[in-house]
């Protein structure tokens, strides 16, 4: 049924909403206008017939002021106002009512002296009302009017003594009522037909104005959905080119990494070995200077240009140790994460805590190649500008993130200024290093707070 329901458009939606709500709201509409019809009719009905009624009878019942009983004179006269003439056509019975439930006078002799349970309406009349009711004859004095089976209008009208108006009796009225009941059948009927019309027409407006926005909903629908589908499709092209552009990315670390390679094996054979070379003919040449040592002093110089062969070869050969990096196809990450921690503390002769809570059993290439590079750097960073007080590597690897960071307790910095701004090729290389691979660099530092270096990196698919 909601599925139904759903298929349906706002207009129908509306159209079968609006058309439950409207024809409650005109039945109940419909129900109060027939009965306020019913009610208005009934009582102008009752307060004529009432009038007509009461200018006949109060003349002859002026004894009842003093007394619960007519005589039997009047008796007569009341009976020949409903003999053969126009009233008698219209009212079939009537009733005298006195004071508790007796009836002073009836139509039907037989109940005259009787008592009766005192009704609503009756009490009403005793205080002056003019009441009717419309062929309902359900009160127990009505048996003889009911049995007619006709409908009827059953009037109450009070009785005033002429001069100081003071109700001494009520008188009840049975009027034959075919042709009221036919007007109150075509007055609901037309009543019904106006408010019928009327909610249509409001259907129909209101409708027509649904049915107008539910066009342009639609249309504007389908423009968002034929952008949605090409935003569908542009983020599709996005990740493919994202996809690419990591494997690019991969494929260039490993090529770099080939590079440097290189450069550190063209330096080690290369540079290095002619330097030492040069250091070696220094060597062969020393005698030679023993003998001009003491008059020109070049013993001096000899020292000089050995020490400084000596300190550039050790350079070169740092920087070669830099470029190259261990095997790291043998070399599962926790030990990766602890062979450049180890390189770092032999190079520099400092200390470095080593925190690794989890981390993958695998990872790839060209990550193992930027968590070695992130890790090389940013511990050079904190020997270099925080003197390695309170060095820490830590590692932690939870629902397929993996973080590494490293931490000091140096100067610090402000962000800032350590948002990349430097110069060199440090930070701002290793951001993009890593974000070229899919991961973020998160940098938390103060001045003289110290400083914490963040990389994160998700990982699809790794064992933990």
């Amino acid at each position: 049924m909601q599925e139904t329901w759903s298929r349906l458009s706002l207009a129908a939606q509306f159209v079968v909403t609006g058309s439950v709500v409207l024809l409650m709201g005109m039945a109940v509409i419909g129900i109060w206008v027939t009965d306020r019809i019913e009610e208005g009719v009934t009582r102008n009905s009752a307060s004529s017939t009432a009038l007509y009624m009461e200018s006949f009878v109060a003349p002859l019942i002026g004894e009842l002021t003093s007394s619960n009983e007519l005589s039997p004179a009047t008796r007569r006269s009341l009976d020949e106002l409903l003999t053969n003439n126009e009233l008698g056509r219209r009212v079939i019975s009537f009733k005298i009512w006195k004071e508790e439930g007796l009836i002073a006078y009836s139509s039907h002799a037989e109940i005259i002296g009787q008592r009766f349970p005192t009704t609503p309406n009756l009490l009403a009349a005793w205080q002056g009302e003019v009441t009717a009711e419309f062929d309902t004859l359900e009160d127990e004095e009505d048996a003889r009017e009911r049995d007619r089976g006709l409908p009827l209008l059953e009037m109450y009208s009070p009785i005033r003594e002429r001069h100081t108006g003071r109700i001494f009796a009520v008188a009840e009225f049975y009027a034959t009522a075919e042709t009221l009941n036919k007007n109150l059948l075509v007055a609901n009927l037309q009543s019904w037909l106006v408010v019928a019309l009327v909610t249509l027409m409001m259907l129909g407006a209101l409708s027509g104005i649904v049915l107008r926005g539910s066009r342009t909903i639609k249309q504007q629908q389908i423009a968002l959905e034929g952008r949605v589908n090409e935003l569908s499709d542009l983020l599709d092209q996005n990740k493919l080119l994202s996809e690419r552009l990591q494997r690019s990315s991969q494929r260039t670390t490993e090529i770099n990494e080939s590079y440097l390679r290189r450069i550190s094996a063209d330096l080690h054979d290369g540079p290095a070995q002619m330097l030492s070379l040069a250091l070696l003919r220094l060597d062969a040449l020393e005698p030679l200077f023993d003998k001009a040592s003491g008059e020109s002093g070049q013993e001096s110089e000899v020292q000089v240009v050995r020490g400084a062969l000596t300190e550039a070869i050790t350079e070169i050969r740092d920087i070669c140790t830099g470029l190259t990096l261990p095997v790291l196809d043998d070399l599962s990450p926790k030990r990766l994460l602890n062979h450049v921690a180890n390189a770092h503390m032999r190079r520099t002769q400092s200390e470095v805590v080593v925190d690794i809570q989890s981390v993958p059993e695998t990872l790839e290439k060209s990550i193992k190649i930027c968590i070695y590079r992130f890790v090389q750097e940013t511990l050079s960073n904190a020997y270099r500008h925080a003197g390695g007080h309170d060095q820490k590597l830590s590692c932690s690897y939870e629902n397929g993130l993996l973080e590494v960071s490293v931490s000091d307790s140096g100067p610090g910095f402000a962000e800032a200024q350590g948002d990349f701004q430097s110069t060199g090729l440090g930070l701002p290389g290793l951001r993009e290093r890593i974000e070229s691979l899919g991961g973020r660099l998160r940098i938390h530092s103060h001045p003289d707070k110290g400083s914490r270096i963040l990389m994160q990196y998700r990982i699809e698919g790794s064992e933990h």
